[in-house]
């Protein structure tokens, strides 16, 4: 039974999840953002690789996507199975972005690697004004 707890976590079915978790949407440019990813584990242990948030320009004028900076935490962390914890973000938005519009949003993409190649995603938009 442990077995096939492990290949379906390889598949992504009962691997751990990550949710980055941010005090408030709207920013303005420049600002140190601070929040914290919350990782809650899956059914089996995991050996956690890195967290990489992506701040993604989206442009849907042009169906342009753009990754404006990444933030990347390098961790060989084990997260137990249904384990809660929480990991700091610190991220610094650039002054020279253009804000948001009708046509113009932001949003983080995280991305949770483990060992095994697995990974765990979430997106949260933000406003940039």
């Amino acid at each position: 039974m442990m077995l096939l707890r492990k290949y379906m976590s390889l598949l992504g079915v009962g691997s751990a999840v990550i949710d980055l978790i941010l005090p408030k949407d709207t920013y303005k440019r420049g600002d140190l953002i601070n929040g914290f990813f919350h990782l809650k584990g899956g059914t089996i242990e995991q050996q956690l690789k890195r967290i990489d948030s992506d701040l993604v320009l989206i442009d849907s004028n042009t169906d342009i996507e753009k990754v404006i900076d990444t933030a990347t935490i390098l961790s060989s962390k084990l997260i137990n199975p249904e384990e809660d914890s929480k990991v700091s973000f610190t991220f610094k938005l650039p002054e020279d972005i253009p804000a948001s519009t009708d046509s113009i949003s932001y949003r983080f993409k995280t991305r949770l690697t483990f060992n095994e190649g697995v990974e765990s995603k979430d997106q949260d938009v933000i406003q940039v004004i």
